[in-house]
């Protein structure tokens, strides 16, 4: 596939949940480690051009609580220490980059960002991440549904496993987007 070149003026780099509650998880197809060093040399990338870089964390402590068939974890358990949200140093987050703070796993629901990403001219976003098929599709429906520009680095995001995230990337995002690795997606 061809490289995707971008106006970094108008491209917002969105990485979703690189924080230290969800950095311990086993991942595939990606390590997580793999992934957070794809993820931040892609941010960096497009942030020396000019871009927009957005970390998006999920509170974990304050999480929507829904009635599900299946629980994100024990329900009995204590909630998580406020440092389970932080954003982890290897994500390379900068003073000027915004902080979303969500309650679920849309990075656009109950937030402020549609609006920031307005205000600031963004058509497009390239989204990066955990978990492919959760946080980061979730996102990606969003964005195209309001009418931004989705590209997906395909490196640049894992799930729990191989299989969740080929389903994302092979059959979800095409619909929403562009598929690429970091390496394909430019910032000009």
């Amino acid at each position: 596939m061809q490289d995707v070149e971008l106006n970094a003026s108008q491209t917002a780099v969105v990485l979703i949940d690189l924080q230290r509650g969800i950095m311990g998880y086993p991942t595939a197809p990606y390590t997580m480690a793999g992934m957070l060093g794809v993820a931040a040399d892609l941010a960096d990338r497009f942030r020396r051009k000019g871009a927009l870089i957005v970390y998006v964390r999920v509170d974990l402590a304050n999480m929507i609580q829904l009635p599900v068939d299946q629980s994100h974890g024990d329900p009995n358990a204590p909630p998580p220490p406020p440092t389970a949200s932080e954003i982890v140093p290897e994500a390379g987050r900068q003073p000027d980059d915004l902080l979303i703070t969500k309650r679920h796993w849309d990075a656009f629901g109950g937030t402020e960002l549609e609006r920031m990403l307005r205000e600031r001219g963004v058509r497009t976003i390239v989204l990066c991440g955990v978990a492919t098929h959760i946080g980061v599709e979730s996102t990606a429906r969003s964005a195209a549904s309001r009418g931004f520009e989705v590209v997906l680095a395909e490196d640049a995001t894992t799930s729990i496993s191989a299989d969740a995230h080929r389903y994302s990337t092979a059959h979800v995002f095409p619909l929403l987007g562009r598929v690429r690795s970091a390496a394909q997606v430019r910032p000009i």
